[in-house]
């Protein structure tokens, strides 16, 4: 069953020793990402600081910061679990009497995914209206010495399309400008930035929510690339195993997860724009100063005692980079369903993952390698990926030592690179224009005759499996380790 609160999954980590408590002051200007900086490097565990000078909430951090906590989460031994358990459910097919029986297990969980409206929620246990709102009363971090200001980084961000009322939730940073306005950092090609597009052309300010600290499965949901046509609420409620509480906002026709530690409710409105950054991005530069929507507060709700969650981004490893490679393990199983040829998929960390990937695949037929390339740039948010690299199926993609001799060594540049234009990352500073650039396909696969390689192939050196038996017995006798 998925944990009730916030406060339970920190009371998790910290019955596991995954949790240190901070009682030192620190303040949020810097002082906090300076030593959660230090602790994600080194592979240390979650930050609470308890004690933020001028703040009466203590800030969370790097609670998501490894594939330990990331399981811990979402309450598996192994992220691989979650993803066979996925396949397992959309595979779900009733042609015979015993798929049939399989199926109503199936049923059954359905029916426990979907979200539960309750009347009244801890979150709402303060309602601050007015001249009462003010976000500064909350411990927003300013992360990096060049940001624009303090950001609101762990945001789960709720919207509805104007038009067929389909739910969105996304995770968007909020530049906080003052006690009551925030920026609202949706790149062009997001759920909530469509939703505001509409709202936009139709002359109507969008409603939004932001649930700062619900339980952690509607948290890594808000990261994960689901479909348009699947709502993040309802696949939280399949993390959890249980429905995901909502309760109705006080000021807003949204719904929000009655567990979380602080609900931001308000408005953008349309035409309205501001600039927003820079900001100490995940690719480990400065993202851009550019104009974004306004967010206008209409109402702050919270428990009486919250607890105030939040991340920082900045060059790799870092704890987003644990979040994307859940989400890179629990989905990969999916690509599959459309790309059946995929051996492993290696989204590397130094890459941030819209950077490089690395895929092994079963290669059956001349050109297989590009024909995957350009299927992945077709796959929703891989549309970004600027460098993919194809291998044959012996290759461990998860190797980088493996992936760098394979490349050096398989590779014709002239005859092996694919370029393709189209959209690319809003963070993609390189490329010519925002949004639009260049990717390139590098087939690092054994060429075939059939591909127009005449040459014979070599062989990869390997030693005589007989002698490799022979040494493994003797090699306890020899002192060497």
């Amino acid at each position: 069953m998925g944990y009730r609160s916030l406060q339970d999954f920190i009371a998790r980590l910290e019955r596991a020793g995954e949790l240190v408590r901070i009682k030192e002051p620190v303040s949020p200007y810097l002082e906090i990402t300076e030593i959660t900086d230090r602790v994600c490097k080194m592979g240390g565990p979650a930050l609470l600081f308890e004690a933020a000078p001028g703040y009466d909430m203590p800030v969370l951090m790097n609670a998501f910061g490894s594939m330990k906590r990331m399981c811990l989460a979402l309450e598996v031994e192994s992220l691989d679990d979650i993803a066979t358990d996925l396949l397992s459910f959309m595979e779900a097919e009733a042609n015979t009497l015993m798929k049939k029986l399989k199926l109503i297990p199936k049923l059954a969980r359905l029916g426990r995914m979907f979200p539960k409206e309750v009347s009244k929620a801890p979150c709402q246990e303060v309602v601050l209206t007015g001249e009462n709102m003010d976000l500064n009363k909350m411990p927003v971090l300013t992360c990096w010495p060049e940001d624009g200001g303090p950001f609101i980084t762990l945001p789960v961000v709720i919207t509805h399309h104007p038009e067929t009322g389909r739910r969105n939730v996304g995770m968007y940073r909020l530049q906080v400008y003052d006690a009551t306005t925030t920026g609202m950092h949706w790149h062009a090609h997001k759920g909530g930035a469509q939703h505001y597009r509409v709202a936009e052309a139709r002359g109507e300010a969008l409603p939004a929510a932001v649930a700062i600290g619900p339980d952690p499965a509607v948290t890594y949901t808000a990261t994960a690339p689901l479909p348009e046509d699947i709502d993040e609420i309802l696949f939280a409620g399949f993390l959890r195993g249980e429905p995901v509480e909502m309760v109705r906002c006080v000021t807003q026709p949204l719904s929000v997860p009655a567990e979380s530690q602080i609900v931001l409710e308000g408005y953008v409105a349309p035409g309205e724009k501001r600039e927003e950054g820079p900001f100490g991005d995940h690719t480990g530069y400065y993202s851009l100063a550019d104009d974004y929507p306004v967010f206008h507060l209409t109402a702050i709700t919270q428990r009486r005692h919250p607890v105030y969650p939040a991340t920082i981004v900045g060059q790799p490893p870092m704890e987003d980079c644990f979040m994307a490679k859940a989400t890179e393990r629990i989905f990969f199983p999916l690509m599959k369903k459309t790309l059946p040829e995929m051996v492993d998929l290696n989204l590397p960390v130094e890459g941030v993952f819209h950077n490089l990937a690395f895929i092994s695949i079963d290669k059956r037929y001349p050109g297989h390698a590009r024909k995957v390339m350009h299927a992945i740039w077709g796959m929703g948010q891989m549309m970004f990926t600027k460098i993919i690299i194809i291998f044959d199926k012996e290759v461990d993609v998860q190797d980088l030592g493996q992936v760098l001799w394979r490349l050096g060594n398989n590779v014709d540049p002239r005859r092996d690179t694919v370029f393709a234009d189209g959209p690319v990352d809003a963070l993609d500073h390189a490329s010519p224009l925002p949004r639009y650039g260049s990717k390139m396909g590098i087939d690092a696969t054994r060429k075939w005759p059939e591909e127009g390689f005449t040459r014979p192939w070599p062989k990869v050196i390997d030693m005589d499996p007989e002698v490799k038996r022979k040494v493994d017995e003797l090699w306890p006798r020899l002192g060497l380790a």
